[in-house]
């Protein structure tokens, strides 16, 4: 965090704006399909728990951690299938798609179930939250794999 980040006038705690513009640059390395550095932006709110209390912002950060964990591990969470990129491309490589990274993909299915830990008392039906299920969804797909065979009944040909 930069130090004028950490400054906390009375004003600001209330309103808690502190951390708004490291969150600001997370999503916006999102946007840009820069996983690793929307990562650092959103382990830094996680980093430090008591300038977002109970707000939000606390547990949408872990949110955006997956995500950002997500784009590294080349996981096209969004399943964006009008852009004609398949699932696992990567959005900085133009869609040319990449192996699956099996660390990445660890840590972001790791911040997918933080985030759902701290909004278990949710209600189910919160847009976001049925987002990040549909997403945290998709990192268990794996891209090029073929699909499992039934196992056959015992006594069948």
């Amino acid at each position: 965090m930069r130090p004028y980040e950490l400054g906390l006038p009375s004003l600001y705690w209330v309103l808690n704006v502190t951390t708004y513009p490291v969150d600001a640059r997370g999503e916006a390395y999102l946007a840009m399909g820069r996983g690793a550095e929307a990562a650092v932006e959103f382990q830094k709110i996680i980093d430090h728990p008591g300038l977002v209390g109970i707000f939000p912002i606390g547990a949408l950060a872990r949110l955006g951690l997956g995500r950002a964990y997500a784009l590294q591990a080349s996981v096209d969470i969004a399943g964006d299938t009008k852009s004609g990129r398949r699932p696992g491309a990567d959005a900085a490589s133009g869609g040319a798609g990449r192996a699956l990274l099996p660390e990445p993909l660890a840590k972001a299915r790791s911040a997918y179930q933080d985030f759902f830990t701290l909004w278990s008392d949710a209600d189910p039906d919160i847009p976001i939250l049925e987002q990040a299920k549909a997403e945290y969804a998709r990192l268990h797909i794996v891209p090029g794999a073929p699909p499992r065979a039934k196992p056959l009944r015992s006594g069948s040909r």
